[in-house]
């Protein structure tokens, strides 16, 4: 399964470039703040390779927190079924995971305004989706 592993991040890897210099001018100019799991293809109608297409992507993305990393890993590790299962709900609590670290290394930061503080601790518990407004929006808002 490692070889599975590295051969869709090696594919990956290699398409990258090819589809950035692909991508039309009007695509730059709306910047994405979370890698798409799909395009619009609920999972349980993508194509196994699809699938892992898509994790590959996850995994590829910069942006990905170590609890997200872990979580697709184990995805890759497992079935189909647990692919699709990541790509359904495991994805949005992972990312709920790293982004809770966030707010926490916030709460920790002694530079800090009192405003950011009080936003980070009003939302640290909240729903994975305040949480993600928050690091994306939120933060900057405050600030």
């Amino acid at each position: 399964m490692r070889s599975t592993r590295a051969a869709l991040l090696l594919a990956a890897a290699a398409l990258a470039p090819a589809l950035l210099l692909t991508t039309t001018p009007a695509s730059a100019a709306t910047p994405a703040t979370t890698v798409s799991v799909t395009a619009g293809t609920p999972v349980d109608q993508m194509s196994d390779d699809d699938v892992r297409v898509a994790i590959a992507r996850i995994l590829a993305d910069p942006k990905s927190g170590k609890a997200v990393i872990r979580e697709a890993n184990e995805a890759l590790d497992g079935t189909i079924e647990d692919q699709r299962a990541f790509l359904e709900t495991g994805y949005r609590l992972a990312q709920a995971e790293d982004d809770r670290v966030a707010i926490a290394r916030i709460l920790a930061d002694p530079k800090s305004s009192p405003a950011l503080r009080a936003a980070a601790s009003a939302v640290i518990d909240g729903t994975p989706e305040e949480l993600r407004h928050f690091i994306e929006v939120g933060q900057y808002q405050v600030q």
